[in-house]
């Protein structure tokens, strides 16, 4: 891998190409991320970067005159933290992810990694964390077909048989039930960039991204090579 940074989606827009065809897009404020350690051989056994992206508070533990503590930004960064992050000579950051990228060690700790190491015309994959439905039936889950909607009928929206009775008398395993749906890691992969903005870290991708707005998204070079 040559490429990869973090990002947050914005949203979805449309734009147009100069002979006026209209793209659906997906804006994703990609970067800056900053390096925040860099995994070698000799030390972990592996090659590879670790960065940081979005600011967050540090931690901070205050006691009161009777001796007892009082936590002020309790969501922020633990005192381990804001040491690691110290080493590297950088803010305190809330996410954080490791690339394995071919030139790994070449990286140096602080270093920035904007939008603008993709281009026009390259192929990405989006990870991110679906948005979640809660529990669902069958049929909004899994696409399954509904029975007759007549008064008469006692099958409307159930997901009818689930197997023979005595053969095989259960049922199979990964069978499409009932149940929790969405808000789980789900990548898409071979998406275009159409346009990028480098002055404020903007990726426009063709098509649509996994998550909800201002969700993580994991922005890498694509795995399907086109031949």
């Amino acid at each position: 891998m040559k490429k990869a940074i973090l990002g947050i989606k914005v949203g979805m827009t449309q734009i147009f190409e100069e002979d006026g065809t209209l793209i659906p897009v997906t804006v994703l404020q990609a970067g800056p991320c900053v390096v925040t350690q860099v995994r070698t051989m000799e030390n972990d056994g592996y090659s590879a970067v670790q960065v940081g992206f979005v600011d967050m508070k540090d931690r901070i533990v205050n006691r009161d005159a009777k001796g007892k503590k009082e936590v002020i930004h309790q969501h922020g960064a633990t005192k381990a933290q804001q040491g690691h992050f110290k080493k590297a000579g950088v803010s305190s950051k809330r996410y954080l992810r490791e690339f394995k990228f071919e030139n790994a060690e070449e990286y140096a700790l602080g270093a920035e990694i904007k939008a603008d190491i993709f281009a026009v015309g390259d192929h990405i994959d989006a990870t991110a964390i679906s948005k979640g439905k809660g529990f669902q039936g069958a049929i909004k889950r899994f696409g399954q077909h509904r029975g007759p909607m007549a008064h008469g009928s006692k099958f409307h929206r159930h997901q009818g048989s689930n197997g023979g009775s005595s053969d095989p008398s259960r049922v199979f395993k990964g069978k499409g039930m009932p149940g929790h749906m969405g808000a789980v890691k789900v990548t898409v992969q071979n998406l275009e960039v159409v346009r990028v903005d480098a002055d404020k870290n903007l990726l426009l991708v063709k098509g649509s991204v996994p998550g909800p707005k201002k969700g993580l998204v994991t922005i890498k070079e694509t795995v399907k090579v086109e031949a």
